[in-house]
This record gives C-alpha cells, structure tokens and sequence, in this order.
C-alpha cells in the first residue's frame, strides 16, 4: 500500500520529471506524458495543471498538433524562468508531504537545473520549509493561503508584517520569517522581530506562531535575514519537543484488538507507541505475533487527563484502559454524563412534539 507521505514525494519527482520532459520537447499532450511517466492520462493532466497554477509558464493549446508547452519553446534547462516562477515551483514542491531521501534527492535536482541568480534564494525556500510526521491528524488539508507569501518573502530576504489573532486578541508585529512548517495539517511560522537599526532578526526573540491564526499577511520591501550560524533544523527540533510535551503530558496504557490497534496508532500519531515490542515487526504489528486474546497494548498520550479520556471514549468497544487510574476514573465519570444525557427519550418526544405544533 503507498501511503500519503510515499504518495506525496511520487507526485514531486513527477512534477519534476514533466517539467525536464517539456523542456526537452516543443510541444507534449497529456496522452505522451502520462506514456512516458507511467501514469494515466487524467493524473498526467492533473499534473501539467499543478504546474500550471504553481507559476510555471505552460500552457495548452487545442486541435490537431496541440498540446502543452512552455512558453518560449523548449529548453535544456530551467534559465528560461524568472524569479516569481522559481518561487513558486519551489513553494508548491517543498508543500508536498513528509520528508525523505528520495525527496530531498529530487529538490536537488531542480536546484541544480536552477538558473544561477535564482539559485540562492530558492535554496531558502528550500532549507526554511519543514515538513515532518502528523501529530495524529492526516495531512489530508489544503495548504494555508499564507504559506506561499511566507516562503517567498523567505526566499527574497524580505520582512513582513503580521496580523495574528493570539490568545490576548489580535495584534500587529513586523517580523523576519526564519521557518514555514507543519505537523500534519497544522502549519507553523517561526519568526522574530530585527534586533535595532539592523536587517537581522533577533535571535533572543525567536517565536512559534500558528499559521491558522494569522488572519493578515504583507511581504515588505524592508530587507530582513536571519542571523548568523541560525540553524533552522535544530530550532525546528525544539520547536516540535516543546509541543509535544504539551500535547502529550497525560499517558494511559490501553488493551486494544489487534485488528484496531493500526487505526488507533494512526489517530494518536507520534503520542501513540506499542508496549509489546515483540509483536512488531518491520515497524508493524503483525497479527501472528499477539498475544492468544487478539489484543496488543498501546501508550497514548494527550495533553491532559480529561482530553485524553475524550479522545479515547470513543474507542470503547474494541479498547480498555489498564492504568492509569485516573483514566479509568475520568472515562467513568464520562460515561455517566453520556448515560445521564440519554437515559430517555424526552429529547426526542420533545422533537416530535415541536413537529406536530
């Protein structure tokens, strides 16, 4: 089975691959380019269209001899775009999910393609943009509007002016972009105010902010870099530490049925670990290997007791919590209300009644 993270880093090397095949070419239809790619014709027309909207200059062109083609006819190398059209191919392939070697192998194949003056500042987009495991959530969301004005005031050395509605209310900074990034479907800037009179963000003042909240965004014509020896994988490191300490401060050890447990463990995320490490193998739990009742135990983590057994309530009829107590207890006093809430059907007489009236 291809998973979305293995999907995600197929789709950029095809884009890629599209992209080297149109400028090999004057002209390519979606028929050739799904031949030549091993794909469908609709998902090789799908990707001439992501290329398209990324800032990539192709176009069709209908009737007998049409096809797509890249503005200017065919090429041997990637000078034919500017430095818009570099932002934003670089944006839309670092947007794809996860990280791997495969990946990382093919963004340094479209930097080396880069046209020289463009090179560096793509390589910002590039080394600024994090992408990394879901925290129990799918990354199955569309990218945040703001995503692309903060990779390409990155890749310009630029500042920008943020309006973000924080926990006091909304508020206004001007501030250095250093890092765009996500967990799954959430997104995250770090970014920091420039220390006095200087271009160069303060490293003192460094701060995480959820992109979801930012309700403005402006790319400013001030010059703003990030400091020197400022290294973006250890902040992001920390970053991800710090959040999921919060989110994982209350654990309980939970029996669930083998058949459930891949779900359960695609729910939690990183928070969820197997206790029984014997019945992993190849970093899956194998159904041979569990135990003669069919269940495996898991740790999961939330970030405290009551969300935990909210999260875990619905997971009744295929897990139990084995400890903590607490647990337990919090799951029972849940179960109460909800006993409580339906022990008659008042709520529904009530609904019928209004509907005769």
């Amino acid at each position: 089975m291809i998973t979305l993270e293995k999907s995600s880093e197929i789709r950029a090397d095809r884009l890629i691959q599209a992209l080297l095949l149109l400028q090999g070419r004057p002209r390519i239809t979606a028929a050739e380019l799904a031949a030549a790619l091993e794909v469908s014709v609709p998902t090789a027309r799908r990707d001439l269209e992501a290329l398209s909207a990324s800032g990539v200059p192709v176009y069709p062109s209908r009737g007998k001899g049409g096809g797509w083609s890249l503005v200017g006819g065919s090429r041997t190398d990637l000078t034919g775009l500017n430095a818009s059209e570099v932002t934003a191919l670089l944006a839309s392939l670092t947007q794809s999910s996860g990280s791997s070697p495969a990946r990382e192998a093919a963004m340094r194949k479209v930097l080396r393609a880069m046209p020289q003056p463009f090179r560096e500042s793509a390589q910002r987009i590039v080394s600024a943009t994090m992408r990394g495991a879901a925290w129990g959530i799918a990354d199955l969301a569309e990218i945040p509007d703001a995503v692309e004005a903060l990779q390409r005031a990155i890749a310009e050395d630029r500042r920008i002016t943020v309006t973000y509605a924080g926990r006091l209310g909304d508020s206004t900074s001007e501030l250095v972009p250093l890092i765009i990034g996500s967990r799954g479907e959430r997104w995250y800037l770090i970014a920091a105010p420039t220390l006095d009179g200087q271009d160069t963000a303060d490293p003192v003042r460094v701060r995480t902010y959820r992109v979801d909240r930012i309700l403005a965004v402006e790319v400013l014509r001030a010059r703003g870099v990030a400091p020197d020896e400022f290294d973006r994988t250890r902040v992001w490191a920390q970053m991800v530490a710090r959040v999921e300490d919060k989110r994982g401060a209350a654990r309980a050890v939970v029996r669930v049925a083998t058949s459930s447990a891949a779900a359960m463990q695609d729910k939690f995320g990183t928070l969820c670990r197997v206790v029984d490490s014997d019945v992993v193998i190849d970093g899956e739990i194998s159904v041979d290997r569990a135990p003669g009742d069919g269940t495996v135990r898991l740790e999961v983590r939330a970030q405290n007791i009551g969300a935990l057994a909210e999260q875990l309530a619905g997971w009744s009829n295929v897990a139990e919590v084995i400890e903590p107590p607490e647990v337990r207890s919090a799951l029972r006093e849940l179960g109460a209300v909800i006993t409580a809430t339906y022990a008659d059907d008042s709520g529904e007489r009530e609904q019928q009644s209004d509907e005769v009236d």
